[in-house]
């Protein structure tokens, strides 16, 4: 057996995320891919970049900050390979490229700032493969704090991808349009419409949240109905009951609510029922697409 060990860095709208994977090789086997440590820095990025239109100078300092903890933290690990992807905050942050230089200076590190088709695509390509069953429909939803990606499949194959820049942190700054969910509800009613049952993989830290909070068994999914009425239960609580009550760390507990209410209306519009949560997203995809040599 020979372990080998890939990190990736994905700096999102809401938080920061460290992921370092064992990629077990074994003779006659397929790799393995196992999660070895896990550690998410809540830098609201898209506070920033959402409401004033660029990172500002407080969170550039908490970036750099953060990857060089990283970069120390993927050294004594025995990390061989890494790679750091930035989204939607970073994408549209008017001073984006800039902060991508300073983090490489002051860290080393170098973040390469992907589009949201290049996103979905990562995971797509790499993680959903092996959940999916060739006989079943199926319309991945990742709900992030800047963005939330569509994929639809048929037949194992994926049919189209779409990002729409619908986000939890965009929502809770109010900058939403009532034009972007009529957006969001066409696409998914004219790409959804010629299946009769088509059933919902979610990612996102949001939908693991509520995932674990549900009890229900891992490989089992959350139904509408369920979620319906964990949103209605979620939006009669403050934020304050949500951290106390709820065990919800506080950049969980307000962005939480508006990523439920985005699950419930792609499972309305698409006419799905269920939800499968997985645990899959953007550093899994790109750890397993390093690995392949697809990046």
């Amino acid at each position: 057996m020979n372990i080998r060990k890939f990190a990736a860095i994905d700096v999102g709208s809401n938080a920061v995320r460290l992921l370092v994977a064992n990629i077990l090789e074994m003779e006659g086997r397929e790799p393995q891919f196992r999660k070895n440590a896990l550690v998410r820095v809540p830098v609201r990025l898209g506070s920033d970049s959402f409401t004033v239109g660029e990172i500002s100078k407080a969170n550039i300092i908490r970036m750099a900050d953060t990857m060089k903890a990283f970069k120390l933290l993927m050294k004594t690990h025995g990390v061989e390979k890494y790679m750091a992807c930035a989204t939607s905050a970073m994408r549209e942050a008017a001073n984006g490229s800039e902060v991508v230089e300073i983090i490489a200076q002051k860290s080393g590190i170098e973040i390469q700032i992907i589009d949201g088709r290049t996103e979905a695509t990562i995971i797509a390509n790499t993680d959903l493969q092996n959940f999916i069953d060739s006989s079943k429909n199926y319309l991945y939803v990742d709900v992030g704090g800047g963005s939330t990606e569509f994929t639809i499949f048929s037949q194992g194959k994926i049919l189209v991808s779409h990002s729409f820049r619908m986000g939890t942190v965009r929502m809770i700054n109010h900058k939403i349009e009532e034009s972007d969910w009529d957006e969001m509800k066409k696409w998914l009613r004219r790409y959804t419409k010629d299946f009769h049952k088509i059933e919902i993989i979610g990612s996102g830290g949001n939908i693991n949240k509520l995932f674990k909070m549900s009890g229900v068994s891992i490989g089992k999914p959350l139904t509408y109905i369920y979620l319906n009425a964990e949103y209605e239960r979620l939006i009669k609580m403050s934020f304050e009951d949500r951290i106390a009550n709820l065990n919800m760390n506080p950049d969980r507990a307000d962005v939480i609510i508006p990523a439920a209410r985005i699950f419930l209306f792609a499972a309305k519009w698409s006419g799905a029922t269920d939800i499968h949560v997985p645990k899959i997203g953007l550093a899994d995809g790109l750890i397993k697409a390093m690995y392949k040599g697809l990046i």
